[in-house]
């Protein structure tokens, strides 16, 4: 590494931040405010659809569950293609798009079956811009400011997954609960969010010597992502089985006495933690082993987890959501940067893709275990699982550092 690298890697937090490139700014601020569009609508739309067109919870769980499956899937196929084509941006400009023209049906829906094609629309678009997008990261962030470019799309992501929710109760507050008018507001930021990504993010040219992919999901070009980026797939999905959904912790917390007009407090309290941990985590990553920052984010899971299990009052529930957070923060931006680090750079769309839908599937299975053991044994099993599965996340990675020192 030259000398001016490794000097600017003891920079402090804010001269780093300069030294970004803009087009990670750019598509931080495009993350946050598709955010917003997206969560104002989706922190009303389960009491939309129940209250007011009179569905189901059952309806309500098959919306969702069809709505995130699809997005899994589909990650893995825009990688591919921003793959074939060397191109990521048109890709995400498509997915974004999708995005934004899906939003004004939500307050134009009459019916269900409205709402849940324009959530299947949404989510389509959400699967094809994810994989290019982080893709497109990795290609613009140099390379001794990537975990810092990864952190900082994190945070400004999870800014918008906090204001999208407080937004939305406070125009549901001065309108005497208008969730037509809440929608509409709603997508103003996503044709914002497109509108910068088509004008402020220029994708860098395609370095000469990277090698055209024709076929990125044959088993050669699949060997060529090489044994360190499946060890990262590989953790990263131990990993999600003990990350299972945030909605555990809005029933831990109603559960030890929390009133219901609170309730969105414990997503706003995590993603608040989540938000100011992730930038300073990534730049750390770039100034340590990542291995140990990633060690540490895994160590503070399982202390939420046990927290969470055994805490009596809400103040322990504060402290295990806090943890939470800030365990999301050291980690999520990291596994993405890790990735970047371990894939060929002709392939990182296809790389981000498998990653992500591993990921979903194990958060889907993790949902699902830690429902089954709250309907079994209660929380405290739900919990107490969780840290079980963080703690052999942590064992496969301390394991497979010692492995690589022997070399």
């Amino acid at each position: 590494m030259n000398a001016d690298a490794s000097e600017s890697r003891h920079k402090p937090l804010l001269r780093r931040l300069r030294e970004i490139p803009g087009g990670i700014w750019a598509l931080g601020f495009v993350s946050l405010l598709m955010d917003i569009s997206s969560e104002m609508i989706h922190a009303l739309l389960p009491v939309y659809l129940v209250t007011v067109l009179g569905t189901s919870m059952l309806t309500v769980g098959v919306i969702e569950g069809i709505a995130e499956a699809t997005a899994s899937i589909v990650k893995v196929f825009s990688g591919v293609l921003s793959d074939w084509l060397g191109k990521r941006k048109i890709l995400a400009v498509l997915g974004y798009g999708l995005a934004a023209f899906a939003k004004p049906v939500f307050p134009l829906a009459s019916s269900v079956s409205w709402l849940v094609a324009a959530r299947f629309v949404d989510r389509v678009g959400k699967g094809i811009r994810g994989a290019p997008r982080d893709a497109l990261v990795a290609d613009i962030a140099p390379p001794h400011l990537r975990g810092a470019s990864f952190g900082l799309r994190q945070s400004l992501d999870t800014v918008g997954a906090f204001l999208g929710p407080a937004i939305a109760i406070v125009l549901m507050w001065l309108t005497l609960d208008n969730f037509q008018l809440v929608f509409w507001v709603a997508v103003i930021p996503a044709f914002l969010a497109l509108g910068l990504l088509v004008f402020a993010v220029k994708e860098p040219a395609r370095p000469p010597e990277l090698r055209a992919v024709r076929m990125p999901l044959s088993l050669p070009e699949l060997r060529r992502l090489g044994p360190r980026y499946w060890r990262v797939v590989g953790i990263a999905t131990v990993f999600s089985l003990a990350r299972f959904s945030e909605a555990f912790l809005i029933l831990r917390a109603q559960g030890a006495g929390l009133p219901i007009a609170l309730v969105p407090l414990v997503l706003v309290l995590m993603n608040v933690v989540y938000a100011f941990a992730a930038y300073p985590a990534g730049v750390l990553s770039d100034r340590v082993d990542r291995g140990k920052v990633l060690v540490f984010g895994l160590a503070l899971l399982i202390g939420a987890d046990l927290v969470l299990a055994f805490a009596d009052g809400l103040a322990g529930i504060a402290l295990g959501v806090i943890l939470w957070g800030l365990h999301m923060g050291f980690t999520q931006g990291l596994l993405a940067t890790l990735v970047a680090d371990s894939a060929p750079a002709e392939l990182r769309g296809t790389a981000y893709g498998i990653f992500n839908l591993t990921g979903g599937i194990a958060l889907l299975v993790a949902s699902v275990t830690a429902g089954v053991l709250w309907d079994w044994s209660g929380p405290q099993a739900t919990f107490l699982a969780g840290a079980g599965f963080a703690a052999l996340a942590l064992a496969g990675l301390l394991v497979m550092r010692r492995k690589q020192h022997r070399r």
